[in-house]
């Protein structure tokens, strides 16, 4: 494959901080690379050296001849009051085929917002969630015809069904692609080479091919021999130290040789253990050892929400130990079920119970309102330099290093962190608060993998009740011992697992458009049956659904070919057959629909 960006030696620093040295990267056609590590170690700083945003401090980056690239940021941008037909086809417009006229851009922007999952072109930004907003992103990024796609933490904001579109859009384009993630499922099924940028490595970079689970593999490996050299190096530091204790009589050049080489060995040790310091301590969230059974007892509880029925007749029963998953799509009632348990807002219809003095503990997706003005300092410890944890006094200090923050940072302001280094913050606080019942709302957000892993550890030895949100599908994997799925029309069904969640909502997905039609109103009811001719019709028309199905699927295909996608007048009659494919296949369902109630007459 032709290379498309070249890296050689890349450094960058900030102040006295080295983000990465000697960085070597090269991105050829068809890769597909995903970058991981810690809040603030210089992960979207070289995704904007890549596009040139930002320039490296030491190194060289060179990239193809007239290289299209297009990036989609963590927090896109819009002009509220424009639709999402503006935004797309104006970034068509950046890059128009040779000849392509306007109509053929449009149609070639249309083409692109259709496999993003819009329905309704001319809907305006404002009106839109954080999830849709991200797709547009994405949209308007592919519609300019890029050959290399960046992308910032692209599933921020995304429900499920979001999440599995951009997984089946990014593993069925043929265009390169790097992308920053924190979400360890995505990052499995979407990429094939893993780039860590984290302080622990020699240069701030380990680099390898695979999957994400097999990067771990390869990781562990590395780390270890890492941790067998490092003690290997401790020994002869130790050795040539005893031998330095000693006082070598003759200075002699051999003596003095030795005397470097040890001072060298000095050197490296430091290095290392420079490297491998600061990674955080457990997240240990604390329990009140309650031992009630029923912590929480929710009977045929409903709830509606500006005329949309979000749940209705649900039963839940906590107890110590088990954690509710909660899961959905966006707005289909998730936080407004948390706020209910948390007794912020109050059930249409049902009855809520809660065990005596149960003391709950809520974190809102929005988190708590910090003042920015408000010194970390006053954040961590709000009221003296000492906080109570599991009843032992620790200094301000100690614990803000607890959570990766330095004594120099400790009187910066909120508005100078990083909105990882504000989660933390806001862990901090909850590790704080004794807790029978845990209601978690999204804490996942802007977590880096190390801090992630860390939480899951906690949330899982968790002694009391917790009910949990959060789209991090690994997470939620590993801690919930049940998952509730909220349908966001009233429905709401108990799962196992996520990947049976998964699994029902793209089944669903599919069959959404044959379901609808199939139930949807029909006709005046004939008081007679079939008639000869449409026995004949009936008994064929399944066979003739699956063959419009398959000429749909075919055009969807075509659709999604480079060559045709990069050509204006493919594209259009492209797009041109599909919608009648679509149309004749709607037909036929309608027809279904009319012969299943005539037969039903008989």
């Amino acid at each position: 494959m032709a290379s498309l960006i070249n890296c050689r030696g890349l450094g960058k620093s900030y102040g006295p901080r080295t983000l990465f040295d000697g960085l070597d990267l090269t991105i050829a056609e068809g890769d597909r690379v995903g970058i991981i590590g810690p809040n603030g170690a210089g992960k979207t700083t070289l995704l904007n050296i890549l596009i040139g945003e930002d320039e490296a401090d030491t190194g060289i980056v060179h990239r193809r001849k007239g290289l299209r690239l297009a990036m989609v940021p963590q927090d896109p941008q819009f002009d509220l009051a424009e639709s999402v037909l503006t935004v797309v086809t104006r970034a068509a417009r950046l890059r128009p085929g040779p000849g392509e006229t306007a109509v053929e851009i449009e149609v070639r922007a249309k083409i692109v917002m259709e496999r993003m999952g819009f329905s309704d072109v001319n809907v305006s930004i404002g009106t839109l969630s954080g999830g849709w907003r991200k797709r547009v992103a994405v949209a308007a990024a592919l519609a300019s015809g890029p050959e290399l796609l960046l992308l910032d933490e692209p599933t921020n904001h995304l429900d499920l069904e979001g999440m599995l579109h951009l997984e089946r859009l990014l593993t069925s384009e043929r265009l390169a692609f790097v992308l920053i993630s924190h979400d360890r499922v995505f990052l499995d099924r979407t990429v094939t080479r893993i780039l860590e940028v984290a302080p622990q490595y020699p240069g701030g970079v380990f680099a390898a091919e695979g999957s994400y689970s097999g990067f771990l593999h390869k990781r562990e490996a590395f780390l270890t021999a890492r941790a067998q050299y490092r003690e290997g190096l401790a020994n002869r530091v130790r050795r040539e130290l005893e031998w330095l204790g000693r006082g070598p009589k003759a200075r002699t050049t051999k003596a003095q040789a030795r005397i470097d080489a040890a001072e060298e060995l000095q050197e490296e040790l430091r290095g290392i253990d420079q490297t491998t310091a600061g990674k955080a301590q457990g997240i240990e969230l604390t329990g009140s050892g309650r031992k009630t059974k029923r912590l929480l007892a929710a009977t045929d509880i409903s709830k509606s929400l500006g005329g949309k029925e979000l749940f209705s007749g649900l039963d839940v029963l906590l107890r110590p130990g088990q954690c509710l998953g909660v899961v959905g799509a966006n707005g289909s009632g998730k936080s407004t079920l948390l706020k209910v348990f948390a007794g912020e807002i109050e059930v249409d219809e049902g009855s809520l119970r809660l065990a005596d003095g149960l003391r709950t503990v809520y974190f809102d997706q929005n988190r708590e309102q910090l003042d920015p003005r408000m010194p970390l300092r006053r954040a961590l410890a709000e009221l003296s330099d000492t906080v109570i944890y599991r009843g032992n006094p620790v200094h301000v200090v100690t614990w803000a290093k607890r959570f990766l923050f330095s004594a120099d940072q400790l009187d910066l302001p909120l508005s100078e962190l990083s909105g990882g280094e504000k989660a933390r913050v806001h862990i901090a606080r909850l590790m704080l608060r004794p807790a029978d019942l845990l209601i978690l709302d999204e804490p996942t957000n802007d977590l880096d993998i190390p801090t992630l892993e860390v939480l899951e550890e906690s949330l899982a030895d968790f002694p009391g009740a917790l009910v949990l949100v959060t789209h991090d599908r690994l997470l939620m994997d590993r801690v919930a011992t049940v998952l509730l799925g909220l349908g966001g029309r009233g429905g709401a069904t108990f799962f196992a697992d996520v990947a049976q969640w998964e699994e029902t909502v793209s089944t669903a997905r599919q069959k959404t458009t044959r379901k609808g039609r199939i139930s949807g109103p029909r006709g005046k009811k004939k008081k007679s049956g079939l008639s000869y001719l449409e026995k004949r019709e009936y008994e064929s028309i399944e066979e003739a659904i699956a063959a419009a199905e398959r000429d749909v699927e075919g055009l969807v295909a075509r659709l999604q070919d480079p060559t045709v996608v990069s050509d204006a007048h493919k594209a259009h009659e492209a797009f041109e057959a599909h919608n009648e494919a679509q149309l004749r296949l709607e037909q036929l369902f309608d027809r279904w629909a009319e012969l299943e109630e005539k037969k039903d007459q008989e």
